[in-house]
């Protein structure tokens, strides 16, 4: 069982998966405590409100996104980031494709199969 990814990602040879409609995420660098994820949006996908355990810190890297993060709601564009503490509900609708960069920690296993 992989339990971390190889030293560098090279974003044009890695596999790009399909976790709902009008979204696509590429995992990058991971081991046990950290990884890091980049996510496109289409205009109008939504990020269903969801919860883990995990520790998530985001950098809107493009597009224009609504937040809501337990009961606060925020628009965030590129060069903004947020955080969602564990368990907190979270999720989003994108109001102009972009992308996310969403770290966690512990890794999200479920991502990796494991």
């Amino acid at each position: 069982m992989k339990t971390r990814s190889e030293t560098f990602q090279i974003a044009k040879q890695m596999p790009w998966e399909n976790p709902g409609p009008g979204i696509t995420r590429q995992i990058m660098g991971y081991d046990g405590q950290l990884m890091i994820v980049k996510v496109k949006f289409e205009k109008g996908a939504v990020g269903t409100l969801h919860e883990h355990y995990h520790s998530q810190a985001t950098y809107v890297a493009s597009g224009k996104f609504e937040l809501t993060i337990g009961d606060k709601k925020q628009i965030l564009e590129a060069g903004d980031g947020y955080y969602v503490a564990p368990d907190e509900l979270h999720g989003c609708v994108c109001l102009e494709e972009g992308i996310l960069i969403d770290t966690f920690s512990p890794v999200r296993a479920d991502f990796l199969g494991i």
